[in-house]
């Protein structure tokens, strides 16, 4: 029996507030470790929820700056200033838009996740030390290795007998840091969607006005129409400059991995419509082109606000809709609000963001069930995303992964096979299963019938890699959960451990 609308429309409405709540903080410090002024994150923060949300292929997943963005936007002002940041992204969200029409929204999904796993845990370590250096007022080096070096130095030189700005920055950063870890730990279950985040901020902030504290605040423009930067005649040569053409392609595709990953997981959490992939790569380039044309950062539908969405029970997009018009709504009537919040502050709420990228629960995941090789290939991307650059850890996280391929590069054809009858349904599978055909082999299983039980014939299936075991471990653990009867034939090895 189909819900009564209006009870979709007080869940959406609800979710949404709760959305609102995770994002504003999370738009003005993604875009504060981006390099940029705050108002160009919660620019983007609109488009992601009332563009974005109006045409998404994921219903429930909530777009706009992503963390695992921060990093390469900081790096692209850095090397060619801010006027091309428009130039660029108009460029990577039409790269994505015809992405969506050529239906290679699947082919994301085939990207390791070692190496997903490997580019957040390094995101997450550049943001760590790059903004550990904002919780003293002062700003991050050019690099993650500078930031390094220069965190013992930050330390050493604290006076704390006399309170200059530095060290009373350092005090609100601590006291918001300590309110978000101890309300994630002590918080009453009937405030569990209340965000740690947002009372961090409202404590530094509270502390910094009624004290009257000397310490860098945030800066944002009386009028938000006044953020938006339209593009100029001079974006049509810089679309011929190599190094543009380059870092667009870098964000279409960075972006999208995000994006569709994040997808996937949003849709382990709900029951509802699963995403249409293509669609979604669709709505995220007019967001991304959209985002170049005001001047505003990069999106990426992102894992924390979506599942704040879903936790929060929304039912369709009206609530990633709402969401941004209220981040429009509070920026357009209360701008002095924002004006008081520290700096500091916001660099605190970045740095619990990115420790909780570095999650080595994943590895140890990766390991234990798929061995040595996935946990070398998310070292190894987290490193040389440290110490070099975000797109050079991808790739190389990418090339370790074609050491699974090599042994069946003569033999890469996975053959699939549907058999259904009116109380059973089979797949039958053979060949090899790799992340060349993970695309192929995610659309098998999510065809499959959901009302009856169904056998899947793998006995003539000739090696898995650890991209499509992890697949058929997710997809295996969310049929099981739903309470639909599978059964393996033939796993032994690595897909009998997984089916058990």
């Amino acid at each position: 029996m189909a819900k009564p609308a209006g009870g979709f429309l007080a869940r959406d409405f609800t979710a949404s507030i709760v959305v609102f709540l995770v994002a504003m903080p999370l738009c003005m410090g993604i875009a504060i470790a981006s390099g940029v002024p705050p108002e160009k994150g919660l620019i983007t923060g609109i488009i992601g929820g009332i563009v974005v949300g109006a045409l998404a292929g994921s219903p429930l997943q909530v777009s706009g700056p992503a963390a695992g963005l921060a990093v390469i936007v900081f790096e692209l002002i850095r090397d060619q200033g801010l006027s091309a940041l428009g130039p660029i992204l108009i460029l990577a969200g039409l790269i994505q838009v015809v992405a969506g029409i050529f239906k290679l929204g699947g082919w994301f999904r085939a990207i390791s996740p070692a190496v997903v796993h490997g580019m957040l845990a390094g995101i997450g370590v550049l943001i760590v030390v790059g903004q550990f250096h904002v919780l003293f007022d002062a700003k991050p080096m050019s690099s993650g290795l500078d930031n390094l070096a220069a965190m013992p130095g930050r330390l050493l030189g604290l006076d704390p007998s006399n309170a200059t700005a530095t060290e009373l920055a350092l005090v609100i950063a601590l006291l918001t840091i300590g309110v978000m870890i101890a309300w994630e730990k002590f918080r009453p279950a009937a405030l569990r969607l209340v965000p740690g985040a947002l009372l961090g901020v409202v404590a530094g902030t509270l502390v910094a006005f009624l004290f009257g504290l000397d310490v860098t605040r945030v800066n944002v423009p009386e009028s938000i129409a006044a953020a938006v930067a339209l593009p100029d005649a001079s974006i049509f040569a810089k679309w011929l400059d190599p190094s543009v053409l380059v870092a667009a392609l870098a964000i279409a595709f960075i972006a999208s991995a995000e994006t569709l990953l994040s997808a996937a997981a949003v849709d382990k959490m709900h029951d509802g419509v699963r995403t249409d992939y293509n669609k979604e790569l669709r709505a995220q380039g007019i967001g991304n082109l959209l985002c170049g044309a005001a001047g505003a950062l990069p999106m990426t539908g992102v894992i924390v606000r979506s599942s704040a969405n879903v936790q929060a029970g929304a039912v369709t997009r009206l609530s990633a809709i709402l969401h941004g018009v209220w981040i429009l709504g509070f920026v357009a009537l209360l701008p002095w609000l924002l004006r008081e919040i520290p700096m500091a502050t916001l660099g605190a709420v970045l740095v619990v963001t990115g420790w909780k990228l570095v999650n080595v629960t994943h590895v140890r995941e990766l390991f234990r069930h798929h061995g040595i090789l996935p946990a070398v290939i998310w070292a190894a991307t987290l490193v040389i995303v440290v110490a070099e650059d975000l797109l050079t850890g991808v790739l190389v996280g990418i090339g370790l992964s074609l050491i699974e391929v090599i042994p069946h590069v003569k033999r890469l054809k996975l053959g699939v096979d549907h058999h259904e009858a009116d109380e059973h349904a089979a797949i039958s599978l053979s060949g090899t299963a790799t992340f060349v055909q993970l695309p192929r082999l995610s659309d098998a299983l999510d065809k499959a019938p959901a009302d009856k039980p169904l056998t899947i014939d793998v006995r003539n299936l000739a090696a898995v890699d650890h991209s499509c075991a992890e697949l058929f471990r997710e997809w295996l653990a969310r049929r099981r959960a739903s309470g639909a009867s599978v059964t393996l034939l033939g796993a032994d090895g690595r897909l009998a451990r997984l089916a058990a």
